[in-house]
């Protein structure tokens, strides 16, 4: 099979020959139709974010495809059916604390890399091994569209969030962080699960506009400061009424001051959820222990989301409450695979969504 490898951090991928992937039993071989290239993907290769991720690899955090064969456990999925990859693998062997890899992208302890190194991999690929587990069909599609549902990848990862912090119909949101990739996406979730208004965050008060041209009334837009009272009680006030439940996506960038900013303004028995990037050196960011007492408030962080999701997730976008065309779609066949990292990187946003066509290999973009 062709796959894009990653030799050495800081270096272009180079398309090569490599073996086809051997099946066994609790897996499932997958021909990559589609697969979605992140924003963040050039600084993952450059090395610039330290992922753990051991070279050479074939990267690529899931996708989407067809199924080419299966192991002798598999009872439903069949030769030929449209699924999606979760990147998201768990271990086997500790169901309670189970270690955890995104396939093809990284290990996130020393005990998971035995995991990375067997299902290393990922959908940079023409075929990929794939956990049965990890597969989930979604229903015919035409081929043509299969890019365009490598928008799961992005919807699921704020959907995990929301289901973390139990999202109920009419409540009041706020998304901070709501112009980047899956800030945007969480918007767009929120509203989908009847969500009545939803508060979100941004510098960008130009993808703010954006966001409430798209998706209408519901969204109120807060452009933020960077001085946390002020930010803190405009998102209140745009609230118009008790705020439920905070989803964090600031980025890496970000410091303490402005997750609290958002933080501090949900309601008693009000929830946090914690899905960012923010790192140590942004600051910490504590909140008051006899507020968060006294209130009953929930903090949790929440890494991805539950394997059931998934099929939740393609429901959704079967019933029309998720539009994937509301993703400006750009292409790439698997030999331009370093343009459309480029692509992505200098297209980041609650929009744009870069996809590698490993079914194809001539100019793409």
């Amino acid at each position: 099979m062709k796959a894009a490898v990653l030799r050495t951090f800081g270096s272009p991928l180079t398309i090569e020959t490599l073996p086809d992937p051997v099946l066994g039993t609790g897996e499932v071989i997958v021909d990559v139709v589609a697969t979605g290239v992140t924003n963040y993907a050039i600084d993952v290769f450059s090395g610039a974010r330290n992922y753990l991720l051991e070279l050479p690899v074939v990267p690529g955090p899931g996708g989407i495809g067809r199924v080419r064969a299966t192991g002798p456990d598999a009872t439903r999925l069949q030769v030929g059916d449209w699924v999606f990859c979760d990147p998201t693998i768990r271990s086997r062997d500790d169901a309670a604390n189970p270690d955890m890899i995104l396939q093809g992208w990284t290990y996130r302890s020393a005990a998971a890399l035995r995991l990375h190194r067997f299902f290393h991999h990922g959908s940079f690929a023409e075929q990929m091994l794939v956990p049965t587990e990890n597969v989930t069909r979604i229903g015919e599609i035409d081929p043509a569209d299969a890019g365009r549902w490598c928008a799961l990848g992005r919807l699921l990862v704020p959907y995990g969030g929301l289901l973390a912090g139990d999202l109920q119909a009419g409540e009041t949101l706020v998304v901070n962080g709501a112009t980047g990739g899956f800030g945007g996406a969480g918007v767009a979730v929120a509203l989908a699960m009847g969500a009545a208004k939803v508060v979100a965050t941004s510098r960008n008060e130009r993808a703010l506009d954006d966001l409430v041209r798209r998706f209408g009334p519901r969204v109120r837009p807060a452009r933020m400061t960077g001085v946390e009272t002020d930010d803190r009680q405009r998102i209140i006030e745009l609230a118009g009424g008790p705020i439920d439940f905070v989803l964090d996506f600031l980025p890496r960038e970000a410091t303490g001051s402005q997750v609290r900013a958002a933080a501090l303004a949900v309601r008693p028995r009000g929830r946090i959820v914690l899905m960012g990037g923010v790192r140590a050196d942004g600051g910490d960011f504590p909140l008051p222990y006899v507020w968060m007492m006294q209130n009953y408030i929930t903090v949790c962080g929440q890494f991805m989301y539950p394997r059931e999701a998934v099929a939740r997730m393609v429901r959704l976008v079967r019933a029309g409450l998720i539009d994937l065309a509301q993703f400006d779609l750009t292409e790439f066949g698997l030999d331009d695979v370093n343009k459309a990292v480029a692509h992505a990187a200098a297209n980041a946003g609650p929009r744009g969504l870069t996809v590698l066509r490993p079914d194809r290999h001539g100019a793409g973009g």
